[in-house]
């Protein structure tokens, strides 16, 4: 009645969801999440996570936010609480508003002003943890001895 077969197949395939690259997952204010998360879009966390987060895009932690346990991700922005590791591959930015303590990985580093930053921290690299590349540096001298 309103449309010929193909408008037909056009709304099938209109309804079959696709990976957006400008997703955000949000965990609001008041939403408490204990364990491991992976993501592969940015996320947004502005209640807590007691745990590991893995994700391939930014986090960001926002000023009501609050992390305990270890990040993996591509870029980072803490503007509330984080208490870990923090594996950041590209660019960590921590606001004036953030606690960090724990320990940083991280290629490019911004501080601001304002900022508690208690951590070990290491610049440059891959972004793995010490521990991580230990680990792998020894499985490599292992096999190619």
């Amino acid at each position: 009645m309103f449309g010929n077969s193909k408008n037909k197949d056009n709304n099938a395939a209109s309804a079959t969801p696709t990976p957006n690259s400008m997703a955000l997952n949000s965990l609001v204010t008041g939403t408490r999440v204990e364990g491991k998360i992976n993501s592969d879009n940015d996320i947004r966390v502005d209640g807590e996570i007691k745990g590991s987060l893995n994700c391939k895009a930014k986090v960001i932690i926002g000023p009501s936010g609050k992390v305990v346990g270890d990040v993996t991700c591509v870029n980072a922005v803490i503007e509330g609480h984080f208490d870990g590791v923090i594996n950041v591959s590209e660019t960590l930015k921590i606001a004036g508003t953030a606690n960090v303590n724990g320990e940083v990985n991280t290629k490019k580093l911004q501080v601001d002003s304002g900022a508690v930053f208690n951590v070990s921290c290491a610049m440059g690299g891959s972004g793995k943890s010490n521990k991580q590349a230990k680990v792998e540096s020894i499985a490599k001298e292992r096999v190619s001895a």
